[in-house]
């Protein structure tokens, strides 16, 4: 039989207990220290990411700026397009109705380039606006010749007729004289100016609008008529104020009056 101590049972029961437990602790440690390292493996792998990624985005923008040759484009050479050609139906100095302007005067016939394409216009005058429009050719449709002196003559026989006017609001018949003064058929133009004529009569009330689409339309006939038929502004006046019984008192001349001869019998004469 073996002889038991009492130091050996010492030894062995206080030995074992702080070694098992210096174990533990040391594995603590380690798992904590490792747990700390792939932390920061982390973190330096996050901040790594970042410096490539915003390398590569200062590389990217100084490869736009930088202009390689072989991304160089030589300027291409547009050609010029030409507008579709067009039978040119009115010729220089010759006078024309545009329906939004009136009567103008065809100054020259002209190429612009409009949008990388050219265009031959015509260059019209307007004497009343003092302006110079340009017109394609391939709109001359817009266009018309002067009226012919039996048109004129139907005009004035339209301008000594009644009026027609309608009995509807004023806003209603505005537009519709607007319209057929900007359409540039002088047979409505005669019709507006017959319909706002109000003569002589003082009496009657006449608005701004009215007034002002009347002289448009008279304005636009008188030039017309001033042209065709050859005739001074004056005498174009006076034949259509006659036909719309307007200045009536300026247009009759005033009777002459003869001075009565007063003989005066002297009292010496008499016998």
């Amino acid at each position: 039989m073996k002889k038991i101590s009492l130091k050996n049972i010492l030894k062995k029961t206080f030995k074992e207990k702080p070694s098992k437990i210096m174990k533990k602790k040391k594995v603590k440690k380690i798992k904590k220290i490792k747990t700390k390292n792939k932390i920061l493996k982390k973190k330096n792998l996050k901040k790594q990411k970042k410096t490539v990624e915003s390398k590569v985005k200062i590389e990217k923008k100084v490869d736009n700026l930088r202009i390689q040759k072989s991304n160089e484009q030589k300027p291409e050479i547009k050609k010029i397009k030409k507008q579709e050609t067009a039978k040119k139906e009115y010729k220089p100095k010759e006078y024309i109705v545009y329906p939004k302007h009136g009567v103008g005067q065809i100054l020259s016939i002209s190429t612009k380039t409009i949008g990388e394409i050219e265009v031959q216009c015509y260059d019209i005058k307007f004497e009343k606006d003092k302006a110079i429009g340009l017109l394609p050719i391939n709109k001359q449709h817009n266009l018309r010749h002067l009226s012919s002196i039996n048109q004129l003559n139907k005009c004035i026989s339209i301008l000594k007729s009644k009026p027609k006017i309608k009995r509807s609001m004023w806003s209603r018949r505005a537009q519709e004289y607007e319209q057929k003064i900007t359409s540039g058929k002088i047979y409505e133009l005669a019709e507006v100016v017959r319909d706002l004529n109000k003569g002589d009569d003082l009496m009657v009330d006449q608005s701004y609008s009215e007034r002002q689409l009347f002289e448009k339309a008279y304005e636009r006939i008188l030039s017309e008529f001033k042209i065709v038929m050859n005739l001074s502004q004056e005498d174009t006046l006076k034949k259509l104020d006659k036909a719309l019984k307007r200045n009536m008192e300026v247009q009759q001349p005033k009777p002459e009056v003869k001075k009565e001869q007063v003989l005066e019998n002297n009292p010496s004469e008499t016998t």
